[in-house]
């Protein structure tokens, strides 16, 4: 199988191109800075490299040099913005078999690829044959790891908890993905081969609470006709996630407490009690605390239930990770689906950027399904989008938007998303809706230096 090595800093574009030469059965690496890149060239070897010419810490033609110094065939091609042609006719004087302008069709980086393996081989090269989606479903249950500064510390929440025994509580808007991070705490945990139980607490009707969590024997109420294992003899050895725990009625609340305190259930009609070793994890979409001053949340259960705390954030506030999760759902729609949509229209993506998307993950996932639904084409485009989407890209932004030339305190802005990047270029560039380029000539004009 033919390997690549994708070297791209904007997310959303290589996580697009990645996707799209997976479909064609090529092999994929993908990294974001050329430190990343040069440390895989000194491990593995590579059939084709496709880099930026302008990389956050390095300039791509290290990773040019970084070859020819191996002495490999490897073919490099070297993607541009049309303001540093400059550095891509350097790159082919080094060496580099092709370069391309962005913004491109996918398509033809193919091409390029073709002629870099048949520069290798002397054999022409077709591309590769497209499978049929074998309409399973990605799994619901996969925890997507984004790359801005929000999902970073959210990661490393994550890694830092899952090997303890720790009781969580995940707090985070609705559709933010909380069961996903459960399941992952889980996962990472000593418990990952024993039962994860997930329960819906808004779900539970008042009067069967009691036998869905700690069970029953038969004939102990009228249609009780079997015995009944609860939610905690089921998860036991694992974890048990309650979701939307702040909904539970204030007996139940007495119960669960006696539970996780005693480790121990009785199931309803019995006089036997069952040892249980669980860890809870629970989630809310509500402000516990403020429920435990009002007196509707025990204090005492929001405490046992909050032996670390993490918060969710909104998909508004990952925007560097919206289009891998975009193309993540896409990428599971086409296998649900039986469909092969390949990407999504410049277009599209910038009405997804300015979308607030009050739904989050949960949403995002909905109206990319229905767009690889009603796609006719290989791309989604905004036709296909539900009319809120379509028409957030049409209105006007507020006056605090990030876009430069659209507002008269420049300086402002820029030291504004400087600040918090933490002094990240690129990612303030992107912040800013800009190429880095852009962004080193007005740092120039303004006189910033960092």
């Amino acid at each position: 199988m033919v390997k690549i090595l994708l070297v791209e800093d904007d997310v959303a574009f290589c996580t697009m191109l990645k996707t799209f030469l997976l479909k064609k059965e090529y092999k994929v690496d993908a990294v974001y800075t050329a430190t990343e890149a040069l440390n895989l060239i000194g491990k593995e070897d590579y059939d084709v490299i496709i880099s930026d010419v302008r990389l956050p810490d390095k300039e791509g033609l290290e990773i040019l040099r970084a070859i020819n110094q191996k002495k490999v065939t490897t073919g490099v091609i070297m993607m541009t913005s049309y303001a540093e042609i400059s550095m891509a006719v350097n790159a082919m004087k080094e060496g580099a078999l092709d370069y391309i302008a962005k913004p491109f069709n996918p398509e033809v980086i193919i091409k390029s690829i073709n002629a870099a393996l048949d520069r290798n081989s002397g054999e022409p090269t077709l591309p590769a044959v497209k499978t049929k989606p074998t309409g399973k479903p990605l799994s619901n249950d996969t925890y997507i790891k984004g790359v801005s500064e929000a999902s970073s510390k959210l990661n490393n929440y994550i890694e830092l908890v899952a090997p303890t025994g720790m009781s969580v509580l995940i707090m985070g808007e609705s559709g933010t993905g909380k069961e996903q991070i459960a399941r992952s705490i889980h996962d990472k945990s000593k418990r990952n081969q024993a039962p994860f139980v997930a329960v819906d607490c808004g779900a539970i009707p008042r009067e069967l609470a009691s036998s869905e969590f700690f069970g029953h024997i038969k004939g102990s109420f009228t249609g009780a006709v079997t015995n009944k294992t609860g939610h905690f003899e089921a998860a036991n050895g694992g974890t048990l996630f309650l979701d939307e725990i702040g909904n539970l009625n204030y007996e139940l609340q007495v119960q669960l407490l006696r539970a996780l305190q005693e480790r121990k259930v009785k199931p309803v009609g019995s006089n036997e009690e069952i040892n249980v070793d669980i860890r809870v994890i629970a989630a809310t979409n509500e402000d516990l605390f403020e429920l435990v001053k009002k007196g509707e949340f025990r204090e005492d259960l929001y405490h046992r239930l909050n032996e670390f705390t993490i918060k969710v954030p909104s998909l508004k506030d990952r925007q560097e990770d919206l289009m891998i999760f975009a193309n993540y759902f896409l990428d599971s729609a086409n296998k649900e689906l039986e469909r092969d949509v390949a990407g999504f229209e410049e277009e599209t993506v910038s009405a997804f950027k300015s979308y607030t998307w009050p739904g989050n993950l949960r949403e995002l996932k909905n109206v990319v399904k229905r767009a690889v639904l009603l796609s006719e084409g290989d791309y989604i485009t905004p036709a296909v989008l539900p009319q809120e989407v379509r028409r957030s890209s049409r209105e006007e932004q507020p006056e605090a938007s990030y876009s430069l030339f659209k507002n008269k305190n420049e300086q402002e802005l820029i030291l504004d998303a400087l600040e918090k990047t933490h002094g990240n270029k690129s990612k303030a560039a992107r912040l800013l809706s800009i190429d880095r380029k852009t962004l080193y000539n007005k740092l120039k004009q303004y006189g910033i230096n960092l």
